[in-house]
């Protein structure tokens, strides 16, 4: 299915660093469990992990191509695995906060480094969906097994800990440097295509703080609005999940035949829905509808996005950008959900999202809508003078 030309070491990496915001739920729930923490500290200890993410992409998105990706990428691995590491092994709550920041960091060096990479592919859509493949299958397999492990908050931060382990020898694959995905004298060192850039950029930390806000407290709508056991609710997470595979794999064969703007503006309104029928679930099957449906809507969406991201500069730096400003939003979302449900409850909390989310889908189709096909030759190692197809502003 897959060609050998498949840049596996990328995909991996891009599974190791989305990891944690997969596993924000159970995460954020078994923090609030097994420590002395409310739930909207818990979700506060999410934020932070998810905000020090957000905070390397920043710091980084033009600095792959200087540093070398296999060097970044190890350090993210690095810190991944001695922060997630660390937090599991102590209940002391600022070590595990500290512990949070640091491995929220490697996820965030990590994810840089594939996303730069994932920019200069041939089809970076079609490498998206591999990655959110990997980590939507590797998840849904912790949340079956979580459960059967024991109470306390190790297991989830542990598994992100192994994952960044197992990763680690990829990287020899990886290049020492990064040869610029286009001349110099080609892209320029400024920023091509600022005015969607900015746009996209400014709008994806509504659409994924409204994203994780549902996320970040799924598990206590379950737990405490539909009265399910965690096993159940874990259950349906891998279910959700296992959905996520099948949309991903439908992006994936869809690609960009419809172009961009039908994927992301009506996937965004119908994901508004999910989230007010998620956020109102009173028992079992309400409850899995919402979350079935909605897992399998969000990473078709985000696969585009973060595509269209791609499309608008070769050298990866708008993809990290706007992936950096997207996890500013997942940042604040256990935090938000945890704040709206606490004043307002879960039904009211998933109708201000969802009203957000519909307000959020205009500037991002209005991107979408924009770009245009055009061909560029590329001299990334990967692709030697091959023609890649991208979308610039019309």
């Amino acid at each position: 299915m897959f060609a050998r030309t498949t840049p596996w070491p990328l995909v991996a990496l891009f599974t190791a660093g989305y990891l944690a915001p997969y596993l924000l739920p159970t995460t954020v729930g078994r923090l609030e469990s097994g420590l002395p923490v409310s739930a909207t500290q818990a979700g506060a200890i999410g934020s932070v992990l998810l905000l020090s993410s957000a905070t390397a992409g920043f710091l980084l998105a033009s600095r792959v191509d200087l540093i070398g990706p296999r060097t970044l990428a190890r350090a993210g691995l690095l810190l991944a695995v001695l922060g997630y590491g660390g937090a599991a092994l102590t209940t002391h709550v600022p070590a595990v906060v500290a512990g949070a920041a640091v491995g929220g960091f490697g996820s965030g060096t990590v994810t840089a480094v594939a996303a730069t990479g994932i920019a200069a592919q041939r089809d970076p859509h079609r490498t998206t969906t591999l990655g959110l493949l990997g980590v939507s299958a590797l998840a849904g397999a912790v949340y079956l097994t979580v459960p059967h492990l024991g109470p306390g908050h190790a297991q989830p931060l542990a598994a992100i800990a192994f994952t960044a382990l197992a990763v680690w020898p990829l990287t020899a694959r990886l290049s020492p440097r990064t040869t610029q995905a286009l001349p110099r004298t080609a892209t320029g060192s400024r920023l091509p295509h600022l005015r969607p850039g900015l746009l996209l950029a400014a709008a994806m930390p509504c659409w994924s703080a409204a994203q994780n806000s549902l996320w970040g407290v799924s598990g206590r709508i379950g737990l405490t609005q539909a009265h399910l056991g965690e096993v159940t609710v874990g259950v349906v997470f891998a279910v959700a999940l296992g959905a996520g595979l099948l949309g991903v794999v439908g992006a994936g064969a869809l690609g960009p035949r419809v172009g961009q703007a039908l994927p992301i503006g009506l996937g965004t309104v119908l994901i508004a829905g999910c989230i007010a029928l998620s956020a109102s679930a009173t028992d079992l099957t309400t409850f899995a509808s919402g979350e079935i449906a909605w897992n399998l809507l969000y990473p078709v969406v985000l696969s585009y996005v973060i595509g269209l991201a791609a499309s608008l500069d070769p050298r990866g730096r708008w993809a990290v950008l706007v992936g950096s400003a997207s996890s500013l939003g997942t940042a604040v979302g256990p935090m938000t959900g945890s704040l709206l449900a606490a004043r307002a409850g879960f039904p009211a909390m998933g109708t201000v999202l969802a009203v957000g989310l519909l307000a959020v889908a205009v500037p991002l189709t209005a991107v979408a809508l924009r770009r245009r096909p055009t061909t560029v030759t590329t001299t990334h190692p990967a692709l030697t003078e091959a023609t890649v197809q991208l979308d610039v502003a019309a």
